[in-house]
């Protein structure tokens, strides 16, 4: 590894230890269990690692399917050997169409009033 690469490495590592320490904070805080310092880097270190085969894995989908954009169904094939975590992405993929569909809604229903507005000024 590159000077670079290793110093991006070694901090994202650290932002991920952080992050798992404040959670593991907060939910130590929420039912009185602390959480030892050898836990938090033993979470931290497998997050990291299964951060890193997902992305490893979500590239190689992409590539596989001749897309240089990593998509939803990716992710999805990616979270197919958790049922929890598949259907987590599940609903939050659902979610946001949703939420996309009505935006579009509302956004081609405001185009069609200032057209309609336009029209009645002529």
């Amino acid at each position: 590894m590159s000077v670079d690469t290793e110093e991006t490495h070694q901090r994202l590592k650290a932002a991920v230890h952080y992050t798992v320490g404040r959670l593991c904070q907060k939910i130590g805080e929420d039912h009185r269990r602390p959480f030892s310092r050898q836990a938090i880097a033993a979470i931290a270190e497998t997050t990291f690692r299964q951060c890193d085969i997902f992305a490893k894995d979500l590239e190689a989908f992409a590539r596989h399917a001749k897309r240089s954009t990593v998509s939803v169904d990716d992710v999805k094939l990616v979270a197919r050997r958790s049922t929890a975590l598949s259907i987590h992405i599940q609903n939050k993929s659902d979610e946001l169409t949703q939420e996309h569909m009505s935006l579009k809604k509302k956004t081609t229903a405001k185009r069609k009033n200032t057209e309609t507005e336009e029209e009645s000024r002529e």
